[in-house]
């Protein structure tokens, strides 16, 4: 073989390396630009993801954007926002704040002893109760079953004061009232099944669409401001107020939470 020959086959051997190493090359290119293309992607995918969940996690929930709903009052109320409810007959000159939050098991015990009195009490005209409903216990508690069941009773209301204040009473009984931590008031099929105990309740499609509809939730946030706000120094249900003081057991901080009690501390109230 001639040295030409040698030389040229060694030329054309460098030539076919070359051009395959720059095949190489560029397949090598390819290969990262799809890896790094893939990986933007994810990256991106992943962004995306997390994004929604940001904005999700940013939306506001239910009750807080019920704050911004348009106010609908339940029939029956007076005063600004038309939270001011009252019981008791027109004669009665005298009247009682009573503050109370759903799902206090405190309350219930205070209806279960002396709910009977009160009732009394409002039938024979002895004072009239101004209810204020409040909602700190779902904040307290992580839930929202005074909210649900304080809109409800505006629903009930909006039926009749008699259906609201038995409708109270019955939310607060043995039978119905649930363990403080248990939010089952949240659940508008067991406040309707609640109600189905009360007769002006009953087969009463209106307040039956109030209660899933949530007509009066706007409302249940108004009037738990009543008692956010209040001036009296209360802070915890049930609490009870006379002319600007606080109506209070044998301890002199607390509410009366026996017949006994209650008689005494109210007609020491009235007098003063």
């Amino acid at each position: 073989m001639s040295k030409r020959n040698s030389q040229q086959a060694k030329t054309a051997a460098r030539e076919r390396l070359r051009v395959e190493r720059e095949r190489q090359a560029k397949r090598d290119k390819a290969k990262k630009n799809a890896i790094v293309a893939s990986s933007i992607v994810g990256v991106l995918a992943i962004a995306g993801v997390a994004s929604y969940f940001v904005v999700q996690g940013n939306k506001p929930s239910y009750w807080e954007a019920a704050k911004n709903d348009a106010l609908v009052a339940p029939k029956n109320t007076t005063g600004k926002n038309h939270t001011t409810v009252t019981i008791g007959k027109d004669s009665a000159d005298k009247t009682i704040s009573a503050f109370e939050d759903p799902r206090c098991p405190v309350c219930a015990s205070f209806e279960q002893t002396v709910g009977s009195t009160v009732q009394k009490d409002l039938d024979d005209g002895k004072y009239k109760i101004q209810y204020i409903g409040a909602t700190f216990l779902d904040t307290n508690l992580q839930g929202e079953g005074s909210k649900n069941a304080l809109s409800a009773l505006g629903a009930a209301l909006n039926v009749s004061k008699d259906a609201f204040w038995q409708y109270k009473e019955a939310m607060y009984s043995k039978k119905w009232h649930p363990e403080e931590t248990d939010d089952k008031f949240k659940d508008d099929a067991y406040l309707l099944k609640i109600a189905n105990t009360i007769p002006a309740l009953k087969s009463d499609k209106t307040f039956q669409k109030d209660v899933k509809d949530g007509t009066f939730d706007k409302w249940a946030i108004e009037m738990s401001k009543n008692f956010d706000n209040n001036k009296f120094g209360v802070q915890g249900t049930p609490s009870f107020v006379y002319n600007g003081k606080k109506i209070t057991g044998s301890d002199g901080d607390n509410a009366p939470m026996t017949v006994a009690e209650w008689n005494t501390a109210v007609d020491k109230a009235l007098k003063g």
